[in-house]
């Protein structure tokens, strides 16, 4: 919602604005510039002024429907549509068409002649002509200071410019003014800026052989605006202003997960990835696989039908694809339909400001739903300012819900460098890739060390760089903790060597005691045989005695009958 809807919804005026089509632009002035009042472009040379002016006319006949004039002092037509042609700005077809009208003024000191009072009457005939020709709703005036030539006084000079941007608010047409910059002054004469209703301040400036463009709003009558500065880009896709100065902490958020592109990994975090919209930081060493992790994350971004942005500053697209191949990861089809776009420079192409208004114009114009930064080590400069151009980056991506995965390379042999620390606090989710040495080899281990809204797993996790993609293997902690590689293997051996002593042992042990057992079994047989053959014996004994008994008893019973017998 611009400024003017804002108003209007809460029953408030408030100063009609003509957007001038530049997206940062219109955002930082509320929504353009002050509709049919005069606004000031001053800067120095080569910061953009006749570009910016001439885009906000440009923009006004195709975008918006408004003619406009373009009456300047300095170039001629032919070149100032030679000069914008490689912006794709058709002057020639747009003056056909009875959308634009370029005047060029040609003003010569040296053969002016004056001749009683100076004053800009036949400027007004001829810019007044020029608006009635195609129905003017926008003008520039392109520079100024070329009419300062002919006025002797100060005095003079300011009621004809007070008469000026009386007359063009009369006409009702929105009037850009560009002026060069002066010395402790922001117009050469200092004067402009006071009859101004909008003033916008260029700067183009050199730090560590870098030049970095950057605007601000000086003022803005009856209107509110972004008051501090700005960069802004201009490339062979115009002008591009970066709006975002500071993380806002409104976006809304998502509870939607995006695959990491790592099966394995996914399965380290409880939810299976990353929030959407969030912002994750994989920091390593060299070589141990950011930029594998990063084509995963966008390969499976493009395999689910969303757009992928890949900003690389480190490698070109080519480079990226080829070198992907080997990973059994397929990113040239996914270039081919669209879906993957690569911006790659070299960090030290622009500044930090300038890198990330070329992000930001990059992202809006793509809208893609995850973008990869690789690596943001690659930018150089005093760490506050490094932090705060991730800051701006992460804000857009969590506006716009875009999840964003950034690689770092680390400079420390730990889980990161202080660089790394610095970053994270700015990072949803930070996952730290390192080395272990052992065993006279370097094996790759992964751990993640934060993951704000869900849990997540503690372990660190050895993985390959393999044909087929990247492969998580199995946590293994041996007695000196996490082993790796060789060192794993060997452990692995020796234990497997133990195993097997200890079966052995076992199966040893067993047979003894089957010997054991079959030898008391054997005693316990003999006994129960000379057990059984004693109680037969007794038996036998007792049987041996009753008989006898039995004979006695007879032969008693006999000798009575003869003795009875006898008497």
């Amino acid at each position: 919602m611009t400024e003017l809807e804002a108003a209007r919804a809460h029953g408030k005026p408030a100063l009609e604005k003509a957007p001038t089509g530049i997206e940062g632009l219109d955002a930082v002035t509320g929504g353009g510039l002050p509709k049919g009042r005069p606004a000031l472009l001053c800067g120095s040379a080569g910061c953009g002024k006749t570009l910016i002016a001439m885009t906000s006319l440009v923009n006004g006949a195709v975008q918006f429907g408004e003619a406009g004039v373009l009456m300047s002092f300095e170039e001629r037509s032919e070149d100032l549509a030679a000069n914008v042609a490689s912006l794709g700005y058709d002057l020639d077809a747009l003056i056909a068409g009875q959308k634009l009208v370029i005047d060029h003024v040609r003003i010569e000191p040296s053969e002016i002649e004056v001749s009683g009072e100076f004053d800009l009457e036949p400027l007004f005939v001829r810019l007044g002509y020029a608006i009635d020709q195609v129905g003017a709703k926008r003008v520039v005036l392109d520079t100024i200071e070329a009419l300062f030539s002919g006025f002797k006084d100060q005095a003079g000079l300011r009621a004809e410019l007070r008469r000026l941007f009386g007359w063009l608010k009369d006409r009702g047409v929105t009037a850009v003014i560009t002026g060069e910059r002066g010395e402790g002054q922001l117009t050469r004469y200092g004067i402009e800026e006071y009859v101004s209703d909008c003033v916008i301040l260029l700067d183009n400036r050199v730090h560590d052989q870098v030049t970095t463009r950057r605007l601000r709003i000086v003022k803005y009558r009856g209107s509110s605006h972004g008051t501090n500065e700005y960069p802004f880009l201009i490339d062979d896709r115009g002008v591009s202003v970066m709006p975002i100065t500071s993380a806002g902490l409104q976006h809304k958020i998502s509870s939607d997960i995006v695959p990491t592109g790592v099966v394995d990994l996914d399965a380290m975090f409880s939810q299976g990835g990353f929030y959407r919209g969030s912002s994750v930081l994989l920091s390593g060493l060299a070589g141990t696989g950011k930029s594998t992790f990063s084509a995963c994350f966008a390969n499976a971004a493009c395999n689910r039908g969303e757009r992928c942005l890949y900003f690389a500053f480190e490698e070109s697209p080519d480079q990226i694809v080829r070198n992907m191949r080997s990973a059994g990861i397929d990113l040239q089809k996914h270039v081919e339909s669209g879906l993957l776009v690569f911006e790659s420079a070299r960090p030290s192409l622009y500044g930090l400001e300038m890198h990330l208004t070329r992000m930001h114009r990059d992202i809006v114009e793509f809208g893609p739903s995850a973008i990869v930064v690789d690596p943001i080590s690659a930018f150089r400069g005093v760490q506050s300012e490094i932090h705060g151009t991730l800051l701006r980056l992460a804000d857009v991506c969590k506006e716009r819900g875009i999840t964003a995965f950034f690689t770092s390379l680390s400079l420390a042999s730990d889980h990161a460098s202080e660089a790394d620390r610095g970053v994270s606090s700015l990072m949803d989710t930070w996952i730290s890739l390192i080395e272990v040495e052992s065993s006279g080899e370097r094996n790759r281990v992964m751990s993640v060390l934060k993951a704000r809204g869900m849990s997540h797993s503690n372990q660190m996790r050895e993985y390959l760089l393999t044909g087929s993609g990247i492969q998580l293997i199995a946590p293994y902690v041996g007695p000196e903790g996490v082993l790796t590689g060789a060192a794993r293997q060997a452990q692995e051996a020796r234990e497997k060597s133990e195993a097997l002593e200890r079966r052995y042992s076992n199966d040893r042990r067993a047979r003894e005691l089957d010997r054991r057992r079959a030898s008391l079994e054997r005693q316990i047989a003999e006994l129960r045989a000379g057990l059984e053959a004693e109680e037969k014996e007794f038996e036998m004994l007792n049987r041996q005695e009753v008989d006898h008994g039995n004979v006695l008893i007879a032969d008693r019973a006999a000798m009575a009958v003869k003795r009875g017998a006898a008497e």
